[in-house]
């Protein structure tokens, strides 16, 4: 009777595991279902209205096409796209002539093999210095 027991607990385990490593290889499939591809291309996330949101990045391996979702963010500078991660420097100082600031920023992650530029620069209306008012303190009592 025990021996029944551990051998129907071994098979359950042997089962989980079987289906956990099943999972798994489903994931680590990029092609979808029965696709042999490996080699996929992607396009640059295209959102569905407007200029940023949720949309759809298409992607090629031969003569398969597929689709998947996506979002921009509507904060993103369009001219260096969703997909080209830069690190930024420190804002230069504001240059009078033009009354603009810049900074430059170099590449940091491009995702799916995107097509970005090394280095960048940015450039930014400089803001007036506006002197802060001085707030009268409110104090408690009479008036």
């Amino acid at each position: 009777m025990q021996h029944r027991g551990v051998l129907l607990l071994a098979l359950l385990t042997l089962l989980a595991l079987a289906s956990a490593v099943a999972k798994k290889k489903d994931k680590v499939k990029k092609g979808g279902p029965g696709s042999e591809c490996v080699e996929w291309t992607w396009g640059p996330c295209t959102p569905s209205s407007k200029d940023c949101g949720v949309g759809f990045r298409e992607g090629t391996c031969g003569a398969q096409t597929q689709r998947i979702r996506c979002r921009v963010p509507c904060n993103w500078k369009k001219e260096f796209g969703a997909d080209c991660k830069y690190k930024f420097e420190s804002w230069g100082a504001c240059d009078g002539g033009t009354g603009t600031k810049a900074r430059q920023g170099t590449l940091k992650k491009a995702r799916y093999n995107a097509q970005c530029q090394e280095t960048i620069r940015v450039t930014k209306p400089c803001t007036p210095k506006t002197k802060a008012k001085a707030k009268a303190k409110k104090g408690k009592g009479k008036d």
